[in-house]
């Protein structure tokens, strides 16, 4: 017998700016903090909703969208739609620290589904091949720092970095990506959600405007709304990000956060005429651009792009890297390379937001790198995804036929495979998801551009053919329920 859905007293304020489907999201995650709604509890309907407060259907679809992906709700079909079990109890409250310290703190928070300490599923986005790492060569070089026992090891590290690696990767980044810096500039983190706290921390205020690519990188999404930043959506078309919708939407923005050698989700590259423009933009309003670079190495058409950064003559660019994709995610190390003038605000708010990362990994990956390993690993892994994703790509096609539609971009560890506007790509994904894929649906990616169907998948680690053709099929099984 199913249970009547909570009665909820819901309201919007359309004299605000906040956007009425955050107003919504903010709503439900304080009625389920204060104990109004429990876990296991059903909540209304879209449309019952939508009716209640005179929205939009789609309003409200966006608002449990991003409840469901943060893990406040979970969709169950005919069964309706209730607050996730997995909740803890709400806490009892206590003296609340400042706004900002609470919004840092859910930004922080670790986003449901993404990063779970198991093992990988197939078919996930952002994963390396961890079958090609060579594992030896890593063990050696990290075991010699272990065993030196030099008094660096056992004491506190740089919050900055070690210093011989914010060397290499300063020279490394000169040499690949055409970003000339000091190592003074290079501040090395513990991954890519780390490094935009440091940049908030250090560059932000509250409700502040970022331009955020529609559709654009879902964590940073999640991580920058539980920031309290506020979100202008620019649409992307084939040549990236439309800078001049972003300059009409929300000129005085004070951040823009990009992806433009390998546009996070859909691949394309920003073009050189919208890279001057963002540039341009960036100087006169005194804005900020926050390049994230994440799997630019990986490019299976010519040599990788020289980065937005290298065209910088205004230093507004922040670039930020990861070595989750070119080494493995384990590591935990990223790093962001800040305008000089912004080098002192940096290093006081870093000095205070951590104890800098483990001296063990940060040796050894510089060892890793000035050893020559490193572009060696990078040349055999541009060699090995360009196989193996024309293999999975092929399997596809034969197992799907007509029914997915991939369009090759130049590089990536991902591929989009397009379905027909009438497919319900969230609910095959979840299915896919049930059935153990880590592979994520296109349309939850988006804010308020117009929504294209479609799968993400990964296949840095289809192995071959046999294991591409097996992991298509099984994919197929599990999307027919």
């Amino acid at each position: 017998m199913k249970t009547a859905p909570a009665s909820l007293e819901l309201s919007v304020d359309r004299t605000l700016q906040l956007p009425i489907y955050l107003q919504i999201c903010q709503r439900f995650k304080t009625a389920i903090a204060q104990g109004h709604l429990r876990a296991g509890q059903r909540v209304p309907a879209v449309r019952a909703l939508a009716t209640e407060l005179s929205l939009a259907r789609g309003t409200v679809e966006t608002a449990y969208r991003i409840l469901t992906d943060e893990g406040y709700l979970q969709m169950r079909g005919a069964a309706g739609t209730v607050v996730s079990p997995a909740l803890p109890a709400p806490a009892a409250t206590t003296d609340s620290p400042g706004r900002f310290a609470v919004a840092a703190a859910g930004a922080l928070a670790p986003t449901p589904g993404e990063h779970h300490g198991r093992e990988p599923e197939p078919l996930k986005l952002g994963l390396p091949a961890l079958d090609a790492f060579p594992r030896k060569v890593w063990n050696r070089i990290a075991g010699h720092r272990l065993r030196t026992g030099e008094p660096l090891t056992m004491a506190y590290p740089d919050p900055a970095g070690y210093g011989p690696l914010r060397e290499r990767i300063a020279t490394y980044l000169g040499l690949s990506r055409g970003v000339t810096c000091l190592s003074e500039q290079v501040f090395v983190t513990a991954g890519y959600r780390a490094t935009l706290e440091l940049v908030l921390r250090s560059l932000a205020a509250l409700d502040d405007v970022f331009w955020f690519e529609d559709p654009g990188y879902l964590q940073a999404q999640l991580f920058l709304r539980n920031a309290g930043a506020r979100l202008a959506p620019v649409p992307v078309d084939r040549h990236g990000l439309m800078v001049e919708e972003g300059v009409r939407r929300a000129p005085d923005a004070r951040f823009a956060l990009v992806t433009p050698s390998h546009q996070s989700p859909l691949g394309v590259t920003l073009s050189l005429e919208r890279r001057l423009a963002l540039l341009e933009w960036a100087s006169k309003a005194g804005s900020w651009i926050i390049e994230d670079d994440y799997d630019s190495e990986y490019r299976y058409q010519g040599r990788p792009l020289p980065a937005l950064k290298s065209l910088d003559q205004v230093d507004r660019v922040i670039y930020c890297g990861t070595f989750s994709k070119v080494m493995f995610p384990g590591l935990r190390l990223a790093y962001a390379v800040v305008p000089l003038g912004a080098v002192p605000r940096f290093q006081a708010v870093c000095a205070s937001l951590n104890a800098g990362c483990p001296y063990l990994f940060q040796a050894g990956l510089a060892d890793f790198i000035v050893q020559g390993h490193f572009s060696r690993h990078l040349k055999r892994m541009r060699l090995l995804y360009a196989e193996r994703r024309a293999v999975f790509v092929r399997a596809l096609e034969q197992v799907f036929g007509s029914r997915l539609q991939i369009e090759l971009q130049p590089g990536g560890l991902s591929v989009v495979a397009k379905l027909a506007a009438h497919e319900d790509d969230a609910l095959l994904a979840d299915r896919a998801r049930a059935a153990g894929f880590g592979i994520q649906a296109l349309s939850r990616w988006y804010l308020d551009a117009p929504q294209q169907r479609g799968l993400l998948l990964g296949f840095a680690n289809v192995a071959d053919a046999a294991m591409a053709k097996r992991l298509a099929l099984r994919l197929k099984k599990a999307m027919e329920g």
